[in-house]
């Protein structure tokens, strides 16, 4: 029995440090997570205004609010005891470095050492971040708090130039960043949107509107309908995108500020797929010449604003060989 005790008593224990997500409602944590806190011996937290204290003593956990040093941790393990460190958002960098610098030196007897996170981010979760890094600089930025949808519509025209870009040059990192650009445009034209006087919406209400659509438009995934090939999901797009707008014309909601190729093209897809045989107007010079060769190229599946920008950039290349600079 005597035994027992001394080896009881010269048992390391444990350290737990347990990890929270900021973009997880406080309080929800994982059931391993529970089940540490409420057999601990004791849970230690250095920040007394951490979200999660309120519900950890509403179930009846005791925190202490405490920073100790690596020493104090390990001596507070002595006997076998188990020491919860509730992280805060920084991580404890000081703590773990100090916990790791003792097991190096190879004279301190190191408790059992664990790392377990209790929340985890769900996928698009820093889309949170987003939404409140551009909140904060709404507020406080001199330049970004003067501006208006009519202002910023340039920047998305050339974001979108940009990624397409991106795209086309198959960068991998330019087109996680252009991506990340446009979606920018897409939260501060939203932020923006809140502060309407009469008819405000915000960005939830952007992202409730496309998910909607997308619901909608995919019955073959989220109802009863089936599609056994592209044609088939194209098929079901088109009818109930007519169903949802009941435009008057195949020509309604074609933008006519769009590049020329683009919208060339367009109205001839818009003009076939509604079954609709419309001869080309005729008439003299480039545009009507332009004009049918955007609609061959429409019926054959191939976009001509980037086969002109493909054959552009070899043309660019040709004129940068013959200055002697690399292409």
């Amino acid at each position: 029995m005597n035994e027992s005790r001394r080896e009881t008593a010269a048992a390391p224990g444990r350290v737990v440090l347990l990890t929270t997500s900021h973009r997880v409602a406080p309080g929800l944590l994982s059931w391993p997570a529970w089940q540490v806190l409420r057999a601990a011996d004791a849970v230690l937290c250095a920040d007394g205004a951490h979200p999660q204290l309120p519900y950890l003593r509403e179930a009846g956990i005791t925190v202490t609010p405490t920073s100790p040093t690596a020493q104090e941790l390990v001596d507070a393990c002595a006997g076998g005891r188990t020491v919860v460190v509730v992280a805060t958002g920084e991580g404890e960098p000081a703590l773990t470095d100090g916990l790791a610098r003792l097991a190096g030196g190879g004279r301190t007897a190191m408790p059992d050492l664990e790392l377990l996170p209790a929340s985890y981010d769900l996928p698009g979760a820093r889309l949170l971040d987003l939404v409140q890094v551009m909140d904060r600089i709404r507020a406080e930025c001199p330049w970004s708090s003067r501006q208006t949808h009519e202002g910023l519509a340039k920047y998305g025209i050339e974001e979108a130039y940009e990624l397409v870009e991106a795209i086309e040059a198959g960068d991998r990192e330019e087109l996680r960043e252009e991506l990340g650009d446009v979606l920018l445009q897409v939260v501060f034209h939203s932020r923006i949107a809140e502060e309407h006087p009469d008819a405000p919406f915000s960005v939830d209400d952007v992202a409730g509107g496309i998910v909607a659509k997308l619901v909608h438009r995919h019955p073959h995934v989220f109802g009863d309908e089936t599609a056994e090939t592209p044609e088939d999901v194209k098929e079901h797009w088109l009818r109930t995108k007519a169903e949802e707008k009941r435009r008057a014309s195949a020509t309604d909601g074609v933008p006519l500020g769009q590049p020329g190729l683009a919208l060339a093209a367009k109205l001839a897809s818009r003009a076939r797929t509604a079954g609709l045989d419309v001869p080309l107007p005729r008439g003299e010079g480039i545009g009507y010449e332009l004009l049918a060769l955007a609609a061959r190229a429409e019926a054959a599946g191939i976009d001509p604003e980037a086969a002109l920008r493909a054959a552009a950039r070899a043309y660019r290349d040709a004129i940068r060989t013959a200055e002697g600079l690399p292409s």
